[in-house]
């Protein structure tokens, strides 16, 4: 087997995180769809436009390594987003729905803010261009979302969810 580096390691999580990017585009509107909170349907329909844009910085990322954009299955995501899909059902008509999308949304966001970290660590090493701009950009985007989304379950969310005691 021929030796993988870095390059190799880049290459195969841009492919990932193309694939995870897009698979989150297609889910964040039934997110918003069912978000109860006016702040976190507008927090959903920004992202959803920022989300838009990183697919666009990655494309860039790719032909700057002279690759065409492909993906790659991330089970990781995959698994993420499943789990928000049972929130958005098991709570769906609930007090705690907008908790439970928070929840589900933020660990997209960690996901997405470790693996941008990562690409762009690894995009300066290897001196790719302006790929590290470009990928700190989707990283800040990524670290407001998740700033935001904390700063709606405090304000609201959390505190009404809390109102239902265990049954």
């Amino acid at each position: 087997m021929a030796e993988k580096g870095l390059e190799n390691l880049f290459f195969d999580t841009m492919r990932d995180m193309y694939y995870a990017e897009r698979h989150i585009l297609k889910n964040l509107p039934d997110m918003q769809k069912a978000a109860v909170s006016d702040e976190l349907k507008e927090a959903f329909g920004t992202h959803i436009k920022e989300t838009e844009g990183q697919i666009q910085r990655l494309e860039k990322v790719f032909g700057m390594i002279d690759r065409k954009p492909t993906s790659k299955r991330c089970e990781a995501i995959d698994g993420i987003l499943s789990e928000g899909d049972e929130i958005l059902e098991d709570y769906k008509d609930t007090v705690a729905l907008d908790a439970g999308i928070i929840s589900s949304a933020q660990a997209v966001e960690h996901y997405e803010i470790t693996r941008y970290g990562t690409l762009r660590r690894w995009a300066k090493v290897l001196t790719i261009g302006d790929a590290y701009d470009l990928l700190t950009q989707s990283l800040e985007e990524e670290s407001r979302t998740d700033e935001l989304l904390t700063k709606i379950a405090d304000a609201e969310a959390n505190a009404r969810a809390a109102q239902v005691k265990k049954q």
